[in-house]
């Protein structure tokens, strides 16, 4: 909900915008970088969903960097979304996942900034395969 709620906000704002284009000119592109953000937050389920599935040790990284590399393509609505969300989902803020992955779930906070790494790489346009682990299924 706070995602769609900074979409509006984000597309109010494009609006306007310095430039002052024609107000069917700025409703346009604030429709294209809302379907950019939706589209980019798709990829970055996707992304998980494929995680999830495929459970396989040690890709968690690509699916990362691959998620913020389908996101970020879309345009800039895709790269502000890639940017927002944080993995996993349900967590919004970068201190409550490390508190997950440090304290809870025991991967500590090198797991997270490599997560960040990837997630970075990704979101600047790096081929994700860097990270792909070899024997991961060639469906992924």
């Amino acid at each position: 909900m706070r995602l769609w709620v900074c979409i509006a906000l984000l597309s109010l704002v494009l609006c306007a915008s310095a430039d002052r284009p024609g107000l069917f000119e700025g409703i346009a592109r604030a429709g294209q970088f809302v379907r950019d953000a939706a589209g980019g937050a798709r990829d970055m389920y996707r992304a998980y969903q494929d995680m999830r599935e495929a459970n396989y040790i040690g890709a968690d990284k690509y699916f990362h960097a691959r998620g913020n590399y389908d996101a970020a393509r879309r345009g800039p609505g895709g790269a502000w979304a890639a940017k927002v969300i944080r993995w996993p989902f349900l967590l919004p803020h970068s201190d409550a996942r490390e508190f997950w992955q440090g304290g809870v779930s025991g991967r500590g906070a090198e797991d997270t900034r490599a997560d960040q790494e990837a997630n970075e790489w990704g979101r600047s346009g790096g081929d994700p395969n860097r990270y792909r682990p070899k024997g991961l299924p060639s469906k992924y």
